[in-house]
This record gives C-alpha cells, sequence and structure tokens, in this order.
C-alpha cells in the first residue's frame, strides 16, 4: 500500500481510533461502576481497564498490549467467563490497536510500539484475525443468550458462575450472581453496536488491502446493526468521496449511549 493512500485514509481512522474505539465498545459507566456486586474475581479485570484511554491517549502500545493480555489473562482463569462478551472486547481492542499502529507506524516511536520489527501488512493480518476473532465471540455468546428472559439466564448461568465462590457466602453469592444476569441481559442489546464496531475495523482491513468492494460492505453493515456509528458512516463517506459528516450540537452533547 502506497503511503500517500496511508495518508489518505486520514484522522478519521487513524491515530483516534483506539479511543474512538474504546469509548464505542466499553463505556467508562460500565468499567467504571464499581460496587459491592461486581464479581470479586474479575473487579481488578475492570479496574485495569481503567487505564485504556490512559495508555491510548500517551501512544504508549507496550503498555496497551500487556494491559489487554493482563485482562484476558484473568477472565480466562475463569471457566465462566471463558467465552464471555468481555473477550471479545478485548480482541477487538487488540485490532483497533494493531491499525493504528499500521497506519501510522511512521509516527510512532520504536520506543513505544511493540510491533515495530514487523511490517504493516503483518500487523493488518494481525488485525484482521483479531477482529474476526471477536465476531465470532460475540456471535458464540450471543446464540447462547439471545431473546432469553431473565430468569432464563439465572437458570443457565448459576452453576457455572457460582463454581470457585464456594468460600463466599450464600448471600453475597447471590448478589454476585443477580449482578451478573443484569450484565448479561444488557449485553444482548449492547453486543449489537459492538459488532457494529467490529466491522467497522473489518472496513478498515479491507480497505488497507485495496478491497474497496468488500470494505463498502462492511461499512454498510456496522451502519445496518447500529445506525449511530458515525465512525462506519464517515468512513463510508471517505471512500466514496462524500462530505464528512459532523456531530452536531447536541449529538457532542448528549452522545448516544456507547458501551
Amino acid at each position: 500500500m502506497k503511503a500517500g493512500t496511508q495518508r489518505s485514509l486520514g484522522r478519521l481512522v487513524g491515530i483516534m481510533l483506539i479511543i474512538v474505539v474504546a469509548g464505542v465498545i466499553v463505556a467508562r459507566s460500565y468499567y467504571g461502576n464499581m460496587n459491592r456486586s461486581v464479581d470479586p474475581r474479575i473487579q481488578h479485570a475492570r479496574e485495569l481497564y481503567e487505564l485504556y484511554d490512559q495508555y491510548a491517549r500517551t501512544g504508549d502500545y507496550y503498555r496497551i498490549f500487556a494491559l489487554l493480555d493482563t485482562i484476558s489473562e484473568i477472565y480466562m482463569s475463569i471457566p465462566h467467563y471463558e467465552k464471555s462478551f468481555e473477550l471479545g472486547v478485548l480482541h477487538n481492542n487488540r485490532a483497533a490497536a494493531m491499525l493504528t499502529i499500521a497506519l501510522y507506524r511512521d509516527s510512532i516511536p520504536d520506543s513505544s510500539n511493540p510491533l515495530h520489527v514487523l511490517s504493516a501488512d503483518s500487523i493488518v493480518n494481525m488485525a484482521a484475525h483479531e477482529v474476526e476473532t471477536a465476531i465470532s465471540q460475540y456471535k458464540a455468546w450471543s446464540e447462547r443468550f439471545e431473546g432469553k428472559e431473565e430468569e432464563e439466564i439465572r437458570i443457565m448461568i448459576r452453576q457455572e458462575f457460582l463454581d470457585g465462590l464456594e468460600t463466599t457466602s450464600p448471600e453475597m453469592s447471590e448478589k454476585y450472581l443477580n449482578n451478573r444476569v443484569k450484565e448479561l441481559e444488557n449485553a444482548t442489546v449492547e453486543n449489537v453496536k459492538r459488532l457494529s464496531v467490529c466491522h467497522t475495523n473489518l472496513g478498515l482491513v479491507y480497505r488497507y488491502w485495496g478491497d474497496y468492494k468488500e470494505a463498502v460492505a462492511e461499512y454498510e453493515l456496522a451502519m445496518t446493526l447500529w445506525d449511530q456509528n458515525l465512525d462506519a458512516e464517515n468512513n463510508l463517506n471517505k471512500l466514496l468521496n462524500r462530505p464528512i459528516k459532523k456531530r452536531n450540537f447536541i449529538q457532542k452533547m448528549f452522545p448516544p449511549k456507547k458501551e
């Protein structure tokens, strides 16, 4: 891919991509609202996630990847979370970081870039794998929980969720379980937005590869899934040489909920 073509992607899909995707995928209120109802086994993972935006703003990719790996290890150590939507979030965040590095590697010092020894093509291929893994994770998770009522979800996860909480008091175990049921119920709605963000990133991958037809298809799918996905819309506009759509005052003051 020519350097000029890389530059043409613009700031819209470049250096701010990690920050934008982090906000779209998981709202600060989601991971920041720590309380006694949160499963204590994964609370540290959510606290760590609070550092994500900070590292993204400073462009410290060593810390970004180390952070995502640590959070993944926490979730993967607990059977209930091994196939959770949270892991889909982490896979797509890795993809966002990789795409930013690939597109703007010349402006990122080696001291902040753990992938500096790899070619841009290799990094984009890695990003594509991460996005596709995230999509598979979300779809498999949705097939299990989508359309289920609260009590159905509670029955489905009760045994696996409580495994490992034997030393916790019954009262607190039930509180953690009830909180998790609510999270899963909310996630069946939010996963549509998360999938939309994944397909936006996949559109970037196809655009880098020069497959503009597939890029358009991915952006359009992203907008079909979530019609307020302005990033997908503007990536499509830029690809089709249409005017970039800006957020109006109301949208800036009251942006759509982004989890």
